[in-house]
């Protein structure tokens, strides 16, 4: 038994799928089983068991995985001391977000960071949600600025941040939607959206399925940028937060309609690891984040 073997275990039972545990930690399906396998012949016992929809733990499963996750906090816990052991070393902490997210708010918080821990770095990661929230599992970032993340039973999450979405186009075009669109409507639109597994969309196809709303997709494309200039190029539609109306060069060309009956919020959450207490440096970048006017930044 080893820490590896015990942490994709870990993943493991938090997926209940080996396929989507071996995209997290990075391996091969065929190499995650054999470590499973290897872990159960040492334990002498089952400690998986297959479903319909995947793997959960036996009994005997539930019972390791809480030594499990005890001895993988107890390695981070180790790991993080002996990072700030070196006295002349200097301290740094690694932070995800979105694109569009560190576009807005990285200026801000490296400024009050710099201000605040002149002796320490900061590293600001950029990239989608959901690899920001697998970053987070595999040690690649000591916090994140996650929208709509999957629940982990080895991550908190804090919610800093929500914003309704709206359905943009330009002025001209037609026919033009009224000031509110129901989105038991959105089926009359050919729409630009973000390709599965975007939040964005994830929450627009939530949304529609508990409505039987049949979206018109006209297009997929997953940059914002790309997604508007589409749009104004053409007699489409899209879904977005209404601050990304502002992030286009043709802003000015852009409307938007309220969606309504439901309103259609994302929900901007700030992760940190599942272990107290977080490395003094981490806690105060979440502080800093914590103290952000989000509804300023993101006007």
């Amino acid at each position: 038994m080893d820490l590896k073997q015990i942490r994709s275990y870990i993943v493991v039972c938090e997926t209940q799928s080996l396929s989507r545990a071996a995209d997290v930690l990075g391996l091969s399906q065929p190499s995650l089983s054999r470590q499973m396998q290897m872990l159960e012949a040492e334990l002498r016992h089952h400690l998986l068991t297959r479903t319909g929809r995947g793997v959960v733990p036996t009994p005997a499963g539930l019972r390791f995985l809480e030594h499990a996750k005890a001895l993988d906090d107890l390695a981070a816990h180790a790991r993080q001391d002996m990072r700030s052991y070196a006295g002349t070393a200097q301290e740094r902490v690694r932070l995800g977000m979105p694109h569009r997210v560190a576009r807005r708010l990285a200026p801000r918080i490296v400024q009050t960071f710099r201000r605040q821990h002149a002796d320490a770095a900061l590293t600001v990661a950029e990239g989608l949600s959901s690899e920001m929230s697998e970053w987070l599992l595999k040690d690649r970032v000591d916090l994140a600025l996650l929208y709509d993340p999957q629940p982990s039973r080895r991550v908190r999450f804090e919610s800093v941040y929500r914003e309704e979405l709206v359905l943009a186009y330009v002025k001209a075009c037609r026919p033009a939607p009224p000031r509110r669109v129901r989105a038991s409507e959105l089926s009359r639109y050919p729409l630009v959206l973000p390709s599965a597994p975007n939040t964005i969309r994830a929450l627009v196809d939530k949304t529609c399925r508990e409505l039987d709303v049949e979206l018109h997709i006209a297009a997929e494309v997953d940059v914002v940028h790309t997604i508007l200039e589409t749009v104004t190029q053409d007699n489409l539609y899209t879904i977005l937060p209404r601050s990304a109306l502002h992030d286009s060069p043709g802003q000015h060309e852009l409307a938007c309609s309220e969606i309504i009956d439901p309103v259609i919020m994302n929900n901007l959450t700030l992760a940190t690891p599942m272990r107290d207490p977080l490395p003094p440096l981490v806690e105060a970048t979440a502080k800093i984040i914590r103290s952000l006017d989000m509804r300023q930044l993101f006007a």
